[in-house]
C-alpha cells in the first residue's frame, strides 16, 4: 500500500519500521555495537542491520514454533545483554507482546506482573530464577534464545494493524500496584516527531545511551529511534562508572549521547570533561527527571556542547523538548515537538485549554499516534486520564505565548503544607543555590497522623558544614513561609533508581516508619 510520508498506514509493524527498512537500505552498516570493557581493543559485539533483522526474525520464528499465539504476552527477565533487545524486537516482529522488566524486581513483584498481564511465557536468565512458576507458563532460558538465533526458521514480519498491541510496560501510579501501559504497533510511527524536535538525528549518527537494555528509555531512544533512521546504536554493559563516559563517547565516535540528568551531573563531578575529551559528540540528550539548577550552563561551559532536554512519560514517551531547531529557553523544558498538539487544562476539571501563562495540567491530544492504547485491564484509571479529546498524564505546567512549556512538577508529587500545594521542584531550585548544597531533594514527610511537613534531604559539598539553621535562614529569605522546609536532613547520597532517577518515595525522616 502506498502512503504519503506523514500518513500512518493501517497495516504497520513496529519492528519492521525500526529495523526492516534500514536492513533494506543499509544492510552492511553497523546497527548495534555492544561494549562491556572500556579497555578492550574491540567491542564485545558488532551487529549489522542485516544481522539484526535476521536475528529478530529468527526469534519471531522460534516463538511461533513454540506454539505461542499472536498477541501472547512474554515477560522478559534477562540480564543486560543484547539478547534482551533481540527478544523484545523479535517478539514484536512476530506479533507477540513483550513485557520488559528490570532485573532488580523481586520474586513477588515479578509474580504480580505475570498474574496481572496474563503472560503466557517468560524469558528467564539463569541467575534470576523463579520458583513455583504458574502452571502452563512457557519458560525460555538464555540458551533457548541463543538456540533460536542459530536454528529457528526465519519468519516474516507479522501483518499487524497499526492499532494492534506491540508491547506492555508497567509503571507506578497513584495506586498501590503498578499498572500496565499497553502500546500499539504505531508507537514507533508516533516517535517520529522526536527526530527533529529533540535529536536532530540522521543515518550517519552514532547514539550512545547510558541506560541498560531492560529500560524502556534505552529500548526507545537508544535503539528504536537510531535504527529507524539507519543510525548506529551503542550500548555499554560494563560497570556504570561516571568517570568512564567521556572516554566511551570519544572512543566510540558517538555523535549523540543520552541519559538522565544524574548521569550528566556525575560526569561533570567525577570525569571533569573538557571540549577535547568528547570527540565527535554533537550534543547531549536528557530526559527522565527535572535537571538540577545550573546543569545546562555548567555542561555547555565545560564541554562546549549543547544539552537538550525532553519531557515525557510511559504513556507517550517524550513529546515536549528543546533541540537543534528549538533553542533552549531558561526554565523551560522546550516546545511541543513538530506535529504534536498540547494544551494546559484547568486543575479543577474541564476540557477547555487555559490561556498562556496560567498553570494547570499538561495535556496531549488523544489523536497522537504515540499515545498508549490504554491501561491494561484498568478501565477506571484509564477514564481518569482523559478529558474529552485530551490525555492528562499528571504533569503541572504553564505554556508561554511562544509555546514553551514550563514544568512545575508532577501533580502526585505535590507537597501539602498549611493547606497550600507546593512543588518540590520549586523548593529544590532555591536550596540548590546555597553554596554548601551539592544536591537536594524535597518530599512531604508525615510527622503525625494529621500533620505533614516539607523535608529537604541535602547532600553537602565535601568539607561543607552540615548547618541546618544556615540553610533554613537561606530559604526564609527566598521562599514564602508555607514553602520553607521544616526539616533539613543531611545525607551522603540521594536515593536513586538504577538509571539515576531520584526515588522520592524513599525520602524519609530518620526513624520514620514505612507507613508514616
Amino acid at each position: 500500500m502506498t502512503t504519503t510520508p506523514d500518513l500512518l498506514p493501517p497495516r504497520f509493524n513496529m519492528a519492521a519500521s525500526a529495523i526492516g527498512r534500514a536492513a533494506g537500505r543499509r544492510a552492511t552498516a553497523p546497527a548495534l555495537i555492544v561494549i562491556d570493557d572500556v579497555s578492550a581493543a574491540q567491542p564485545a559485539e558488532v551487529w549489522t542491520f542485516a544481522a539484526i533483522e535476521d536475528a529478530v526474525l529468527r526469534i519471531a520464528g522460534g516463538l511461533r514454533h513454540a506454539g505461542l499465539r499472536p498477541g501472547a504476552r512474554i515477560l522478559i527477565r534477562l540480564d543486560n545483554t543484547s539478547a534482551y533487545a533481540l527478544l523484545f524486537f523479535g517478539a514484536i516482529a512476530g506479533g507477540f507482546v513483550p513485557l520488559p522488566t528490570s532485573t532488580q524486581l523481586t520474586e513477588p513483584e515479578v509474580r504480580f506482573l505475570l498474574q496481572d498481564s496474563g503472560a503466557e511465557a517468560i524469558a528467564l536468565a539463569d541467575d534470576l530464577p523463579l520458583h513455583d512458576l504458574p502452571a502452563g507458563l512457557r519458560v525460555f532460558t538464555a540458551d533457548d534464545i541463543a538456540r533460536m538465533l542459530r536454528e529457528a526458521p526465519r519468519a516474516s514480519y507479522a501483518d499487524t494493524a497499526a492499532n494492534d498491541p506491540a508491547f506492555l510496560i508497567y509503571t507506578s501510579g497513584t495506586t498501590a500496584s503498578p499498572k500496565g501501559v499497553l502500546h500499539a504497533q504505531r508507537a514507533a510511527f508516533g516517535r517520529r516527531p522526536m527526530y527533529r524536535g529533540w535529536y536532530g538525528i540522521g543515518a550517519d549518527d552514532r547514539m550512545l545511551h547510558a541506560g541498560a537494555f531492560n529500560w524502556t528509555f534505552t529500548l526507545g531512544t537508544g535503539l528504536t529511534d537510531p535504527w529507524a533512521n539507519g543510525a548506529t546504536s551503542i550500548i555499554y554493559t560494563g560497570e556504570k562508572d561516571p568517570a568512564l563516559w567521556p572516554r566511551l563517547i570519544a572512543d566510540t565516535g558517538a555523535t549523540l549521547f543520552a541519559g538522565v540528568p544524574g548521569v550528566y551531573r556525575q560526569m561533570l563531578k567525577y570525569a571533569n570533561p573538557s571540549p577535547s575529551d568528547l570527540g565527535a559528540l554533537r550534543h547531549g540528550l536528557m530526559a527522565g527527571e527535572s535537571p538540577p539548577p545550573g546543569l545546562f550552563e555548567e555542561w555547555e561551559q565545560r564541554t562546549g556542547r549543547p544539552l537538550y532536554e525532553a519531557l515525557g512519560m510511559s504513556e507517550i514517551s517524550t513529546y515536549v523538548s528543546s533541540g537543534p531547531e528549538t533553542p533552549r529557553r531558561e526554565g523551560a523544558v522546550g516546545r511541543a515537538q513538530p506535529g504534536r498538539r498540547i494544551a494546559i487544562l484547568p486543575l479543577e476539571g474541564g476540557g477547555t485549554p487555559l490561556p498562556p501563562g496560567e498553570e494547570g495540567m499538561l495535556a496531549v491530544h488523544r489523536s497522537d499516534p504515540g499515545l498508549m492504547l490504554g491501561y491494561w485491564q484498568r478501565p477506571e484509571e484509564e477514564a481518569q486520564v482523559y478529558r474529552g479529546d485530551w490525555f492528562i498524564g499528571g504533569d503541572l505546567a504553564t505554556i508561554d505565548a511562544d509555546g514553551y512549556v514550563f514544568h512545575q512538577g508532577r501533580a502526585n508529587d505535590l507537597m501539602k503544607a498549611l493547606g497550600y500545594r507546593v512543588s518540590p521542584l520549586e523548593v529544590e531550585a532555591v536550596l540548590a543555590q546555597h553554596p554548601d548544597v551539592a544536591e537536594v531533594a524535597c518530599a512531604e514527610a508525615r510527622v503525625r497522623a494529621d500533620v505533614s511537613i516539607i523535608a529537604a534531604f541535602v547532600v553537602p559539598h565535601p568539607g561543607a558544614p552540615r548547618d541546618s539553621a544556615q540553610i533554613e535562614s537561606f530559604a526564609a529569605e527566598r521562599l514564602a513561609g508555607y514553602k520553607r522546609p521544616r526539616a533539613i536532613v543531611f545525607v551522603d547520597a540521594l536515593p536513586r533508581t538504577a538509571n539515576g532517577k531520584i526515588k522520592r518515595s524513599a525520602l524519609r525522616l530518620p526513624g520514620a516508619s514505612e507507613s508514616a
